[in-house]
């Protein structure tokens, strides 16, 4: 991370330069890539942690003076090229933003956040729906941190562009409703979070399906409020549903894996060999999402007072998966066994010959490495 130091008076009159994060007067700027501002080292430090050690090499053709082109072909074909830039870097770093909040990394995914939205409006406008998924993660970074007030200023500035767009679609809808849940909840007015949290099941249902798997976060976080309310039977049925999902959606890219196996052709999904599935476990973000839901249930359901050795089994087995596609193979095969164990003693044969199939596609994965 490389820092200069700016002279006021260097600058060109009218031009002051602010901070990247907070709007602050700039005292520093990057000096890798020049283009970028922060009122202090501090700053700048958060901004480089959470995003722009990513994308400093990307930001200098993007915030420097359009060359003087000869032609309007030229002309045409430069802003096509910037656009095409700025797309990408406002992609990346709503995907690294949401990552971070997966994670429970809430300051991280800030920087990042700021830097897709920033993008998004230069591309799109100030009023456009594109904007609505980084002004969401902005509020929920906001929630995770406890800064509610600051929460709600961007929930206003998401919910205002969705009332202003009818034909919004449903998966934007599932994700507003779930960030006003999730604020409702942090404030402690747990039956306006469970009427939202509903209202993005429904959303992300009508856009998915039923039992896709952004309908899971929905499901886990309803039954956090329960779980908080102490109604801990509601609690335990919603933590199934988050997890029968997931487990359903690992069970049918491991069903996929083993038969391509059993031709002699194997396949990684996570590779992005992909072609014999429609349904692979796409990006980090999804990774971490899965991870989040699924870790906290396993935790919830050890520490339970009552032990439900079958639901146990269940949430193991999704784990296991899940570390297998992401290639941590020693703890898949750990949280196999596991899984394993407790089956054997349910007698529950087809989970048992699910398991015994995830535990033979580790086995082959460990002698092909």
């Amino acid at each position: 991370m490389q820092a200069q130091e700016l002279v006021p008076l260097a600058l060109p009159r009218g031009r002051g330069r602010h901070c990247e994060l907070c709007g602050a007067a700039a005292q520093l700027r990057c000096g890798a890539c020049g283009v970028t501002y922060y009122c202090d080292a501090d700053h700048q430090k958060a901004d480089w942690d959470s995003i722009h050690e990513k994308i400093c090499p990307l930001l200098t053709p993007v915030r420097t003076s359009v060359p003087f082109f000869s032609s309007e072909k030229e002309r045409k074909h430069g802003a096509e090229q910037l656009l095409r830039r700025q797309k990408y870097i406002a992609d990346l770093t709503y995907e690294v933003a949401q990552k971070f909040l997966y994670e429970g990394k809430h300051e991280e995914a800030i920087p990042a956040a700021l830097h897709s939205l920033r993008f998004s409006i230069s591309i799109y406008g100030s009023n456009s729906v594109k904007l609505v998924p980084a002004y969401l993660i902005l509020a929920e970074a906001s929630t995770g941190l406890g800064h509610l007030t600051q929460a709600d200023e961007y929930l206003s500035q998401a919910q205002w562009i969705v009332l202003k767009t009818p034909d919004c679609t449903n998966a934007i809808q599932s994700k507003l409703h779930r960030n006003l849940g999730l604020v409702y909840a942090a404030k402690g007015d747990f039956e306006q979070s469970l009427y939202h949290l509903a209202n993005d099941i429904y959303f992300a249902s009508c856009a998915f399906g039923t039992h896709d798997t952004s309908t899971s976060g929905g499901y886990f976080h309803m039954a956090n409020v329960f779980f908080r309310q102490n109604k801990m039977d509601i609690a335990d049925s919603l933590y199934s549903e988050a997890t029968d999902i997931w487990h359903a959606h690992f069970s049918r890219l491991i069903q996929i894996q083993s038969q391509t196996l059993k031709s002699a052709t194997e396949i990684d999904i996570l590779a992005g060999d992909v072609e014999a599935s429609e349904e692979p476990l796409t990006g980090e973000a999804q990774q971490a999402e899965a991870s989040q839901i699924l870790n906290a249930i396993l935790d919830i359901r050890e520490q339970a007072p009552k032990q439900k050795p079958d639901k146990m089994a269940i949430v193991l087995h999704a784990l296991a998966m899940l570390h297998y596609f992401t290639m941590d193979l020693p703890k898949a095969h750990e949280l196999g066994v596991k899984a394993s164990l407790i089956t054997q003693q349910l007698q529950n044969q087809d989970l048992l010959e699910d398991i015994r199939c995830l535990l033979k596609l580790i086995k082959s994965k460990n002698v092909s490495m």
